[in-house]
């Protein structure tokens, strides 16, 4: 049986694996509440999804999925439209949830046992985050998918991601993203950008490179937690990842 090692795994009996995430639909300044290009992005993400599972989809190879930031309006942008941080951080949170609910559909569609975790509870439509049933599912073959980053105001799924890899004894974290690693400087504006194949936490840091939110990055660093940042939108991105191909950028001590 293959191994494919990275993401969320490794000091379980089985390697773990992340797959990435998708915009919120939800639009609540469209009149029909839907926004149709967000849709799309969703569409083609899970199509991706499935595509990478059925390439490196193996028995004993296991799925951790994590949401990142963006997918929804940011609580932080709810704020400076004039609503409430912590109630937009909670709307974050629950398009979180949604998110995983269509990555756990299209993962049994294609006979692939999945779990929704949330650190929200939902009783009646996914299970609340407990890190010893997280882990047992894991040890068990199935998919996690955890969702609602942690569960509290503030705090970005960034965060969310490392906290969770920590707990459950991860060897690397994979961030799938829209540019092919860490540059020193934005490559949206600066053509001379170059990018980084290896750079350290405190760099990151340093530098304010924008790889994480900071507590994120200094969780990885405290925790001897290496990231992988590469770009998800690039053919089998992410098989090559937990294949060990040199892509994108590596952050570590």
């Amino acid at each position: 049986v293959a191994r494919l090692h990275a993401i969320f795994g490794g000091k379980n009996p089985h390697p773990n694996f992340v797959v990435g995430g998708a915009p919120c639909p939800i639009d609540l300044n469209s009149d029909s509440a839907i926004n149709s290009k967000r849709l799309s992005e969703v569409q083609d993400i899970v199509n991706r999804m499935k595509s990478f599972v059925n390439q490196v989809y193996v028995p004993d190879t296991l799925a951790v999925a994590s949401f990142y930031k963006d997918w929804f309006f940011r609580g932080e942008g709810l704020a400076r439209s004039g609503m409430d941080r912590v109630t937009g951080d909670y709307m974050g949170m629950l398009a979180t949830v949604m998110n995983a609910l269509a990555i756990q559909d299209a993962l049994e569609a294609l006979d692939v046992h999945a779990r929704v975790t949330s650190a929200l509870e939902i009783n009646a439509v996914c299970e609340p985050y407990i890190r010893r049933r997280a882990i047992r599912h894991l040890e068990k073959g199935r998919v996690v998918v955890m969702a609602a980053g942690t569960g509290n105001p503030f705090f970005t799924t960034d965060t969310a991601a490392s906290l969770r890899a920590i707990e459950i004894g991860a060897d690397v974290l994979l961030k799938a993203t829209k540019v092919d690693g860490v540059y020193d400087s934005d490559p949206a504006k600066d053509p001379e950008a170059s990018r980084y194949e290896t750079v350290s936490y405190d760099r990151v840091i340093t530098d304010k490179l924008g790889v994480m939110d900071a507590t994120a990055i200094v969780m990885c660093r405290d925790n001897h937690l290496p990231l992988r940042v590469f770009d998800l939108t690039r053919a089998n991105a992410i098989a090559e990842a937990l294949t060990g191909d040199k892509i994108g950028t590596l952050v570590s001590a």
